[in-house]
């Protein structure tokens, strides 16, 4: 396999026909990590394109030194949905969740129930820990990588993903009517 500092120094040396593997690549990784965080299949396909685009005509830009080529495109891809949620995401507060859960129907299998409620709580998350939590749970970053990424420090990291899930543990626990 050819190594990553391979591929760079030949798309920097003008073979740009070689940029292809870095997609094949990492292009897997950034779509799911998208798609987790914006929950919607072909923004999330828009968005790993424009990440693959900027990678291309910043590549000069990249220090291998700072971070690895997968650190800085997961950077590009979290800046890029959190500039697409601000734009798109509607507010949802605790309450609109509960009465929605309230008011799923009693013939729904336990499982879409429990997969739909869970949607609801990632998307009710701040838009910080939803991102950690993704990033860490989903992804399977390490959590110094997250910090870099999210330009934050480990101990910044390591609370936002604690919260996420205490939050989510709180949205997923069974209500009196569950029980």
């Amino acid at each position: 396999m050819v190594s990553e500092e391979q591929i760079l120094a030949c798309v920097l040396a003008g073979k740009t026909s070689e940029f292809r593997k870095l997609v094949d690549r990492y292009q897997q990784p950034v779509f799911r990590f998208a798609r987790n965080l914006i929950r919607d299949e072909h923004d999330a396909e828009d968005i790993t394109q424009e990440v693959f685009l900027a990678a291309f005509n910043n590549l000069a830009s990249f220090n291998a030194k700072r971070a690895s080529l997968q650190t800085w495109l997961f950077t590009i891809a979290r800046n890029r949905c959190v500039n697409y949620l601000k734009r798109t995401r509607p507010v949802i507060d605790s309450e609109a969740i509960a009465n929605t859960i309230r008011a799923a129907s009693g013939d729904e299998s336990a499982r879409n129930e429990f997969w739909s409620r869970l949607d609801l709580a990632l998307d009710a998350l701040p838009i910080e820990q939803k991102t950690s939590f993704v990033l860490s749970e989903i992804v399977g970053l390490p959590y110094t990588d997250i910090a870099h990424i999210e330009s934050t420090t480990l101990g910044t990291v390591k609370s936002r993903i604690y919260r996420a899930k205490q939050r989510l543990r709180t949205a997923m626990a069974p209500t009196q009517g569950d029980k």
